[in-house]
């Protein structure tokens, strides 16, 4: 077990394994689940500079994907069944009118099994080095188009964008504009979203 990850089991699962398993959790369970090339990683609840940058940054999305017509946002508590096996929550997520029209859910309370074109992770203590590493090459490699890796400690933003090699390095924003390729009409001043 890495010594930023709360819990990552030893034995490897399914899918269907995992959502059994998720099924059986007791209500209240606050902590955070995910399947992770087999493996089940759970994440212990954030902290409230976290929560509050997840709730700004998935209300502006919603705000303007709504107001645009672009499709769907969602916040922390929904899961994605990847392509590649892996189920992931990311912190924030969009997920275009076409991609969803491609890919509905079967029913209502199950994880969606479609790719988001947008996935925005803030950094904590027990997920950064995850987000980084793992999540960056998952999301990368099951054809996540954009991807804002939000650091609460040095109040920046980095949007990477997919390409044929994945993602590079990106561009880190500490303050002015931030752009999207994805959502390329929506402005969101860096600045204000670390305001508290």
């Amino acid at each position: 077990m890495s010594v930023d990850t709360a819990f990552r089991s030893e034995e490897r699962f399914t899918p269907t394994q995992f959502r059994r398993w998720i099924a059986g959790r007791p209500p209240g369970d606050g902590n955070h689940y995910e399947l992770l090339h087999g493996q089940i990683v759970m994440s212990p609840p954030a902290g409230w500079t976290h929560g509050r940058l997840e709730m700004m940054l998935a209300r502006r999305i919603e705000e303007h994907v709504a107001g645009e017509g672009l499709g769907l946002a969602f916040g922390p508590s929904t899961g994605f069944d990847l392509p590649s096996g892996d189920t992931v929550q990311p912190d924030v997520s969009f997920v275009s009118t076409e991609r969803f029209r491609e890919h509905p859910p079967a029913h209502p309370n199950e994880f969606l099994r479609v790719v988001p074109n947008l996935v925005i992770e803030i950094l904590s203590p027990a997920t950064r080095r995850r987000d980084l590493g793992e999540k960056k090459a998952l999301y990368a490699h099951n054809g996540v188009d954009e991807y804002w890796i939000v650091d609460p400690v040095q109040r920046s933003v980095t949007v990477l964008h997919r390409t044929r090699a994945g993602y590079g390095n990106g561009r880190t924003f500490t303050r002015g504009t931030l752009r999207s390729r994805v959502l390329p009409k929506l402005r969101l001043q860096v600045a204000a979203l670390f305001r508290t």
